[in-house]
């Protein structure tokens, strides 16, 4: 067993972004370049000597062997202890949990979230504090400077370690705890929710179905619907996970899940379904005959989460990202709390939480969750509107209709023009930003503009200023239009561009989306121009 100093130099492109470094699984394979990461993590961090670290990961391709070299670099680079899921498995909303009940230093996260894997897709890596959040822009900017100047990296040269069997091991003086993956988030979960009543629910005859893609949540899901809940065996689907999630697109959505939007729709439909992503932390919420937005979801668990135990004192405030539609805004003026606007990114939502300013947060591409951790929560997500159902004896659709008629509906769709040529979506983002002061009055086919700015965002809690966050376009009556280029993708550019209306006449809540967001997607076209920028005579996913 021999530490080494490995010799290297700067590789381009490791920027980490909102939700850490996303590259091709090939390219994290190859020479120096996880390695190159990982030392820039430490040294973006003030060093890695001394300091406890939570690991894990979702499961996918590459991801055991990895760990095995984060493992060896951090014994080479002087860590007191590792803390790993078995089989170097872990959700990511596990993981943020297991960093704050345990006091780490914080952690390193194996996930490219809801992207494919496999040897031919998309692997990551991503670091979060002790709080348990995604590393603030000033931790992951000075990682990326140290990707920038890197000329060595510290390993050790070691056999792997057995992280199949729960319990110690040792690793160059470094101390290696395996721990079941599951049990410690399992353990939060029945804090939170009246388990006896969801018992109860299931008891009665309510029937559901948790598409767990073939990703990591597929343990937590078993583990705590179908044995802590009793819900009916095979209950989950899809409960194993597998490298490359098998061969399926684990976004839970009604484009890559649309098996079980077919089974809510169908004559044989269970009472709810609801299907979580790649690493555990985003969510889809269906019930017989409906599929429920993220925004609407959010709006709704704001709504009732009072009826949970673990809100039953209600909510400090609300959080949303920016592109994620207003319709938790109406229930926070209506409860008298706080609503922020964020940008997007988890990692935004995490100084809000601290400061006990707000309760829950959500964003429009299916990411939910609350001040119990620092990360959105899928499974935490369906427990909750689980008792909410257990509590009010209303199907999800009744729920869902009974939120409308109180606070009015926010039609919502985002439509996904994915690895378009970047320069091109470029060129459109800045000919948007230059005709931003020029489209207030102008009239389209959603109306009147009545404002047009570039999203910036002020953290109340530290101060400092993000902007370039999205183009926001606003119509009078309340109607919007935002466009943003993602950063989750590894190939191209992603253009997000997110189309919202307000309706509150009671007989026009239940039209087709399609109808009712007619008019703002035309004038989308026409102020942005999006099939000359993009190629494409549609969206390459609608949700």
């Amino acid at each position: 067993m021999e530490k080494r100093t490995v010799q290297t130099q700067p590789i381009e492109g490791q920027k980490p972004g909102t939700s850490g470094l996303r590259k091709k699984t090939k390219v994290f394979m190859g020479p120096h370049y996880l390695e190159n990461f990982v030392q820039s993590i430490w040294n973006g961090i003030g060093g890695a000597a001394g300091k406890t670290f939570v690991l894990g990961g979702d499961g996918r391709y590459f991801n055991e062997q990895a760990a095995q070299v984060i493992l060896r670099m951090a014994a080479a680079s002087g860590a007191r202890k590792i803390i790993v899921g078995q089989n170097a498995l872990l959700s990511t909303p596990a993981a943020s949990h297991l960093i704050r009940k345990r006091k780490t230093d914080g952690g390193i996260i194996m996930s490219a979230s809801h992207n494919p894997g496999g040897i031919d897709e998309d692997f990551g890596v991503k670091f979060n504090i002790a709080n348990g959040g995604p590393a603030p822009e000033d931790v992951t900017n000075r990682m990326f400077e140290a990707t920038e100047t890197l000329t060595s990296y510290e390993i050790l040269e070691a056999q792997d370690v057995d992280l199949s069997a729960i319990g110690s091991h040792e690793l160059g003086g470094m101390e290696i705890e395996v721990v079941d993956p599951v049990q410690d988030y399992a353990e939060l979960m029945e804090t939170l929710f009246e388990f006896d009543k969801i018992r109860a629910l299931f008891a009665g005859g309510f029937t559901m179905k948790f598409d767990a893609m073939h990703a990591v949540t597929g343990p937590y899901a078993k583990e705590i619907l179908e044995r802590h809940l009793q819900a009916a065996p095979g209950t989950v689907l899809n409960g194993n996970p597998e490298p490359d999630f098998g061969g399926g697109h684990p976004d839970p959505n009604p484009i890559w899940a649309k098996p079980l939007v077919d089974l809510v729709m169908g004559p044989d439909a269970p009472d709810f379904a609801a299907a979580s992503d790649g690493d555990g932390d985003r969510n889809m919420i269906l019930g017989r005959g409906v599929y429920v937005t993220p925004s609407d979801s959010l709006a709704v668990l704001a709504a009732n989460a009072h009826l949970a135990p673990g809100y039953a004192a209600g909510l400090a405030g609300v959080a949303r990202s920016m592109p994620t539609s207003r319709a938790v805004d109406l229930v926070a003026q209506a409860k008298g709390i706080e609503c922020f606007e964020t940008p997007t990114g988890w990692k935004f939502f995490g100084n809000l939480l601290d400061a006990g300013r707000v309760t829950l947060c959500g964003e429009e591409s299916a990411g939910t969750g609350s001040d119990h951790v620092r990360e959105k929560d899928g499974l935490w997500a369906v427990l909750l509107w689980l008792n909410i159902l257990a509590e009010t004896g209303l199907s999800a659709k009744d729920l869902l209709m009974q939120h409308w008629e109180t606070y009015g509906r926010n039609y919502y769709s985002r439509h996904d023009y994915e690895a378009v040529d970047a320069l091109n979506a470029e060129a459109m983002m800045n000919a948007l930003r230059s005709k931003l002061s020029s489209l207030p009055g102008q009239t389209f086919d959603a109306g009147v503009v009545q404002s047009a700015d570039e999203f910036a965002y002020d953290d109340p809690i530290d101060l400092s200023r993000s902007e370039g966050q999205g183009i926001r376009i606003v119509f009078d009556g309340g109607s919007r239009i935002v466009f943003r280029l993602s950063g989750t993708g590894t190939v191209g550019a992603t253009l997000r561009v997110y189309l919202e209306a307000y309706e509150n006449h009671s007989d026009k809540l239940q039209v087709s989306v399609e109808t009712a967001l007619s008019d703002i997607i035309s004038s989308a076209q026409q102020i942005a121009g999006i099939r000359e920028a993009t190629g494409r005579t549609k969206p390459d996913v609608t949700t």
